[in-house]
């Protein structure tokens, strides 16, 4: 079975299935929330938990203890993928797209409803904690059915710009949420922080209108069809595909690692400290700048994969991510407003996404579709995990070497996917492109 199989006899590989725009659309809001529910919670926990469920003498503490709570529902989400991989390997991928959904969803809005320290005590904390933890279960199974359910209603030819939609909500999160912190800010009560969770409610209604309307893939149809389906996916990928786990971690931490370096820590360094180099409302206006044009970039970068291969693309972007460690913060240091949002805009609308408009397509495309879930699931999950310190690594780092070293770390997360888009093979090479080619022309 090769990484482009499909039902023969139908225009699955030329057009894709009726429904692949839908799906595409449908898994891009698993992802927007994802990335809403990201930056809605670090502010929450940065601005406003420390106080409302971990009262404490000595306020950095409770900044901590929320920060704690969030990076749980980073630490579990290599659990989550591992059980959204092996469920859409075995049952479907329709049922992990909608399932994954559900319950991220409701356990982001049960976060706007919590009550306090203040009124319930300790138990306060507890759920928030619990909740995190199902949270972040729900996202590690979200990715893998998103971008596979997409991937395989897509035309073959056109999988680059297709698995790039759903991509595509992690700037397009970005931007909803700070523009709703922006507003919600200006509430002088609880509202402030309640209200930017309580609103994805309705990101979630659409999300699930569009999924529950969409078809099972057809590749995992027409697997389950010729009786395919393995017994133990997961198995089948730790025996057989652990080198190409590892590649796909390390591409991996070249994108998120550098998200957070830009998303996270160049915040607080800009506004930070006792003489903040820029006003809050300069870097956020580079940071929404940058994810508005990012909705529409990582698109461009998918489809441009799809034309001149996955490899090459990654290894561009890589190589442009080690480069501009040092310029980053060179640039933003001159406190000029204009180079502080064209940091933003290089950082993320052209490194950043075009990692981000490759990894759809690339990722599935290296495993096989009866173990495709749990492949691309782990190595993106499990890398997330590692990621997710990112922030707190910069942050202990800069205060030994500076900003110097925070460019480094920046720097050292481009040399790791390097390494592992040199080491990971071309999918959508010229002879691969050919193949595709060839056959749906011999199908027409």
């Amino acid at each position: 079975m090769t990484t482009t199989s499909a039902p023969e006899g139908t225009s699955q590989a030329r057009d894709g299935s009726p429904d692949k725009l839908r799906t595409a659309i449908g898994s891009a809001v698993g992802t927007t929330i994802e990335n809403y529910d990201f930056l809605a919670y670090g502010t929450a926990a940065a601005l406003y938990f420390g106080t409302d469920f971990f009262p404490s003498e000595d306020p950095v503490v409770g900044v901590l203890l929320g920060f704690l709570t969030f990076g749980i529902g980073f630490a579990v989400r290599p659990i989550g993928g591992l059980i959204g991989g092996y469920l859409g390997d075995k049952i479907g991928r329709k049922p992990v797209l909608v399932g994954a959904l559900l319950v991220m969803g409701i356990s982001t809005v049960l976060i706007g409803l919590l009550p306090t320290y203040a009124q319930v005590g300790i138990i306060a904390p507890l759920l928030l904690g619990f909740i995190r933890v199902v949270q972040g279960l729900a996202f590690g199974a979200e990715w893998g059915g998103a971008i596979l359910m997409t991937f395989e209603h897509a035309p073959w030819k056109k999988r680059g710009r297709y698995t790039a939609i759903p991509q595509a909500g992690v700037p397009f999160g970005v931007l909803l949420a700070n523009v709703v912190f922006l507003l919600s800010s200006q509430l002088d009560s609880e509202l402030a922080w309640r209200l930017p969770f309580l609103l994805s409610a309705v990101l979630i209604i659409a999300g699930m209108i569009i999924r529950l309307k969409v078809s099972e893939s057809p590749e995992f149809e027409h697997t389950k069809e010729m009786g395919l389906v393995v017994k133990n996916p997961l198995w089948q990928v730790i025996k057989n595909d652990w080198r190409t786990v590892l590649r796909v971690i390390a591409l991996r931490l070249a994108e998120s690692g550098g998200f957070y370096v830009i998303v996270t820590y160049m915040l607080s360094y800009l506004t930070g400290g006792d003489e903040p180099i820029a006003e809050r409302s300069v870097a956020l206006t580079g940071l929404i700048t940058a994810a508005a044009l990012g909705v529409f970039t990582t698109i461009l970068w998918g489809t441009l994969t799809d034309r001149v291969g996955r490899r090459p693309v990654y290894i561009v972007g890589t190589i442009l991510l080690i480069a501009f460690g040092f310029p980053m913060f060179l640039l933003v240091n001159t406190a000029a407003p204009f180079m502080i949002v064209f940091v933003y805009v290089v950082a993320m609308s052209i490194i950043h996404d075009m990692l981000a408009g490759t990894q759809g397509a690339w990722f599935s495309e290296l495993f096989n579709t009866n173990t495709r879930a749990s492949g691309a699931s782990i190595g993106y999950q499990f890398s997330a995990a590692i990621s997710g310190f990112i922030p707190l690594i910069a942050t202990a780092v800069a205060v030994a070497l500076g900003w110097g070293g925070v460019a480094l770390v920046y720097m050292a997360c481009g040399v790791l996917g390097l390494l592992g888009a040199l080491l990971t093979r071309e999918t959508w090479g010229k002879r691969e492109r050919a193949d595709v080619e060839q056959a749906i022309t011999e199908a027409r």
